[in-house]
């Protein structure tokens, strides 16, 4: 029976890896013309180290990941630029309000560091729904491993098998689908995300609550 549902973030609750991804984009060019958007999906959804280690791959000019990484902040703070309400999905506070209403328990796993993430939660006026936040900064390895997500259970006093995870990307999927968990993935055709492993696949976040209903009368 499913008791909790957890939410990733970016490409979950805001629109945001594409943001990201054309200013990570325009930084490589620069490096590489030769690369391509696709070089780059590998930085979507996933820890600071393997988001920029594919960033490293792809320039391939000797560079380590956190030379390139220092080089790219120090020249812009994209994070300070972005306005996450306005690549907020709207649908959300309704989702979660709905949720809450079930009586389950609601968290947030993001592989984002925290400061962004309360940040998010808060310009968007959806902080109190959650009772456990966690960011993939307090691992050593975050997305795709799954640690992430046992602790989250753990936060919840839940096993994993009581957690439906609502994600998008390959590694976020294949953090929760090795955690035991359920999985709903929201499809974005812009990335060529692997979602075989989730148990659904929604075109709309707005199909969250016929999926918890299906689960609840297994």
């Amino acid at each position: 029976m499913i008791q909790a549902v957890i939410f990733d973030m970016d490409g979950v609750i805001i629109d945001s890896e594409i943001e990201y991804l054309k200013q990570d984009f325009a930084f490589a060019r620069k490096k590489n013309p030769a690369i391509t958007l696709p070089d780059l999906f590998g930085m979507v959804g996933s820890s600071r180290e393997d988001a920029w280690s594919c960033m490293a791959r792809a320039v391939n000019n000797g560079q380590t990941w956190q030379e390139l990484r220092d080089e790219f902040r120090a020249d812009r703070d994209i994070y300070s630029e972005m306005d996450y309400r306005k690549i907020f999905r709207p649908e959300i506070p309704d989702i979660l309000e709905h949720i809450r209403a079930l009586d389950l328990k609601l968290a947030l796993a993001s592989s984002t560091q925290m400061e962004i993430i309360e940040r998010v939660l808060n310009e968007n006026q959806i902080r109190p729904y959650f009772s456990v936040v966690v960011s993939g900064s307090q691992f050593k390895k975050s997305k795709p491993e799954p640690e992430i997500y046992h602790y989250t259970a753990a936060q919840l006093r839940l096993l994993e098998s009581q957690c439906l995870v609502i994600e998008d990307s390959t590694f976020g999927i294949t953090a929760a689908y090795r955690a035991g968990m359920k999985i709903a993935a929201l499809i974005d055709r812009r990335f060529s995300f692997d979602q075989s492993l989730a148990d659904f696949r929604m075109e709309s976040l707005t199909e969250i609550p016929s999926i918890i209903q299906t689960l609840m009368s297994r």
